[in-house]
């Protein structure tokens, strides 16, 4: 794939967003200290320093233990990855095979190992998950593209749905009479003219 590829920065990109989430959800620096504080412990014991025409031995009597260690720790270092329900066993654990590497492995890798080891297992239980991401508030969905607020449909807020509803009320027709006209039938009795009476009041 040559440097020209235009797909090449977009699926670094994505790897990266990728090991970044998946190294959010666990004891990830954590893990990798333990690991590394393993590495000299069990390195040094069967490591020879070569000083001129002299070669220095730097192996003791717990040659096993030291290799022992080193190797539990980074079993530990990767049960933190995979296994983060176990943080706090493996950091309790981690801490105490690097007070145990002081006496047996050359001081703990030469006090490398050990402080890695210390500073990873005091990670590891120290460390807490995340809160899960709160819900979008209702007032963020509104929004639209841009902040802009979004259109609200018509009637949204209304109990009803039918535009007929908000029309204007109409005006109750006037009640016909019985010849015909539209003139409004008045029985009230104090009206000699409308009620069609002659003149006379009705009775009662």
């Amino acid at each position: 794939m040559s440097a020209e590829t235009p797909a090449a920065p977009g699926q670094f990109a994505r790897r990266r967003l990728q090991f970044r989430a998946w190294r959010g959800t666990r004891p990830f620096w954590a893990g990798l200290f333990v690991m590394l504080g393993g590495l000299p412990i069990a390195y040094f014991p069967y490591a020879h320093l070569q000083v001129g025409h002299l070669t220095l031995a730097m192996a003791t009597t717990a040659g096993a233990g030291s290799l022992i260690i080193g190797v539990l720790l980074v079993v530990l270092g990767f049960s933190l990855w995979f296994q983060k329900h176990v943080r706090t066993f493996a950091g309790v654990a981690a801490i105490l095979l690097a007070l145990v590497s002081i006496p047996v492995s050359n001081l703990g890798g030469f006090l490398i190992g050990f402080l890695l080891a210390m500073v990873g297992g005091a990670l590891a239980v120290s460390w807490a998950p995340g809160a899960p991401p709160e819900p979008q508030s209702l007032q963020d969905v509104a929004q639209g593209e841009g902040g802009a607020p979004a259109a609200a449909a018509p009637y949204e807020a209304a109990p009803h749905d039918s535009a007929s509803y908000y029309a204007k009320p109409q005006e109750p027709a006037p009640s016909e009479s019985a010849d015909g006209t539209d003139e409004p039938n008045d029985l009230s009795g104090t009206s000699p003219v409308n009620n069609g009476a002659n003149g006379r009041h009705s009775a009662g």
